[in-house]
């Protein structure tokens, strides 16, 4: 029964998964060393009962989004994805599909990076997973849905990201977004989603539609950005983007020069983790 066969993958690849690797701390008495079904969880956006009725075979029909959520959580190669997507009644993503999965030498890199706002992007600026110093700098984006965790979308039709630009940086940033969209577009031509992200921006976004209209091309370098934060108050930090070979990727790397006043804001948002932040 495919039910069964699902709920017993999830399961098994639950166990030989310790805390620790996924990210979470591993303290407290453990009756067996891989995930309890609460962090699982937390770590792919579902709900407890929910993936209880996974592993039991009582839910028989995840989504594409529930299916690739578990593949992040339970950091599986690409092979095990297209099993779990086939335990699951769908088709693994076709390779015209943009790319949405973090290699798990990539989740190692977020887990060394521990006191470094990092964050992993796809090739069309849409949130694929973030550290809790990302989450502490930019906000918590566990509690965006839909169109909010597209960094494009966030931009021109959306709430911003709290990012300050000057006039000149602001104008490099968006022909750069524009200009990374129409090359995903390219790339992935048959991409219903992408498709359709395109035209909800042209719908919502006069300046999205003007630059892309005007045919605009772009780069990202790495800059120095200066986040109104909340709590600790404006920090300028320096912003790098890294692409990682063979995935289409794109990790956004926060860092602070040594010894200036930034970097002790930094290091204090770090303390205060998400506790108090509401960006």
């Amino acid at each position: 029964m495919a039910s069964a066969e699902l709920g017993t993958a999830i399961h098994r690849w639950r166990d030989r998964l310790p805390p620790g690797e996924a990210g979470l701390p591993q303290g407290g008495r453990r009756r067996a060393s891989g995930l309890r079904r609460e962090e699982l969880a937390q770590l792919a956006g579902i709900s407890v009962d929910y993936v209880t009725r996974l592993e039991q075979g009582r839910a028989t029909n995840p989504s594409s989004q529930v299916v690739e959520a578990l593949t992040r959580a339970l950091r599986l190669s690409a092979a095990e994805r297209d099993h779990l997507y086939r335990l699951a009644g769908l088709a693994p993503p076709a390779p015209t599909s943009v790319p949405t999965f973090i290699p798990p030498s990539v989740h190692r890199l977020l887990d060394r990076l521990g006191r470094t706002p990092v964050a992993v992007y796809d090739a069309t600026w849409t949130l694929l997973t973030a550290n809790p110093p990302y989450a502490a700098l930019m906000g918590d984006s566990t509690r965006w849905k839909g169109r909010q965790l597209n960094g494009v979308w966030r931009h021109f039709a959306g709430p911003g990201s709290g990012v300050r630009h000057a006039p000149q940086s602001l104008a490099a940033f968006e022909s750069a977004l524009v200009a990374d969209l129409r090359a995903a577009a390219g790339r992935y031509p048959h991409d219903r989603a992408l498709a359709e992200l395109i035209a909800e921006l042209r719908a919502h976004s006069v300046r999205f539609t003007e630059l892309w209209d005007s045919g605009t091309v772009g780069v990202h370098d790495a800059a120095r950005k200066t986040i109104d934060h909340p709590v600790v108050g404006p920090l300028t930090l320096d912003c790098d983007i890294l692409s990682v070979a063979g995935s289409d990727l794109r990790v956004m790397v926060y860092t602070a020069e040594p010894g200036t006043e930034d970097a002790e804001r930094l290091a204090l948002l770090m303390v205060l983790g998400t506790q108090e932040v509401a960006v």
